[in-house]
């Protein structure tokens, strides 16, 4: 019946309305300098995500018809028009497809191997910044954790420094403060986490474009060609 009544009064205990004006920009404050770290490389992340997510995107887009249309310039001796193609467009299979090109008349196993050669090349251009991102994805908690630390070691130590006259509030600030710094770190670190993941996704899935690409190439290659015109 007090709950009750309190309700229906609109009287809000002081320790609820106290949680509810925490906002994040308190809670970073309160997390001491490990905050710092931790926040300026979340931006990082998110940078790297989303550059990187811009440039995987763009690499996935590509003609459905390049090939075929590389077919038959290939078949009908039309190799300016062919290196022509693969210059206008700017996708990881067109590079491949005009070093290949470029070195018809050798050996198909040197093209093969050339071909390869840009494809990894392509990757790893790709691939660019996900070490350090997969770092940050690694950092993160170890600096909410230490952050933890910091703050329970605060805390022992002002209640140290008490003696007799220890108060809840003296160990509750050290613990508030150590958890906040747990929770920035476990969110970046999560969030990271799942974003690095999906860049490698969609990185394989370009892998995966590429090997059929040389694939067809190479079919296109083993196909008897006419006289060039």
């Amino acid at each position: 019946m007090f709950l009750q009544s309190i309700m229906q009064q609109g009287v809000v205990p002081a320790g609820k309305a106290a949680a509810e004006e925490l906002t994040l920009l308190d809670m970073a404050f309160k997390g001491g300098w490990v905050m710092i770290p931790i926040i300026l490389l979340s931006f990082v992340a998110a940078y790297i995500f989303i550059e990187r997510f811009y440039v995987i995107k763009k690499a996935t887009q590509e003609d459905q018809n390049f090939m075929n249309r590389i077919k038959d310039y290939i078949h009908d001796g039309k190799i300016d028009a062919a290196q022509a193609l693969c210059r206008s467009t700017d996708s990881p299979s067109a590079h491949m497809v005009e070093k290949g090109i470029n070195r018809l008349g050798r050996p198909l196993q040197d093209i093969s191997t050339s071909i390869e050669n840009v494809g990894k090349l392509e990757i790893s251009k790709l691939e660019k910044g996900f070490p350090t991102l997969a770092t940050i994805v690694g950092a993160e908690p170890m600096l909410g954790f230490l952050g933890t630390v910091i703050g329970m070691v605060q805390s022992f130590y002002a209640m140290s420094q008490a003696g007799n006259n220890i108060e809840v509030s003296l160990l509750s600030d050290g613990i508030y403060t150590a958890l906040i710094t747990t929770v920035a770190g476990l969110i970046v670190g999560i969030l990271g986490y799942f974003a690095y993941n999906t860049l490698v996704v969609r990185v394989e899935r370009v892998v995966f474009n590429l090997e059929a690409t040389l694939t067809e190439f190479m079919d296109i290659l083993n196909e008897p060609l006419k006289t060039a015109r």
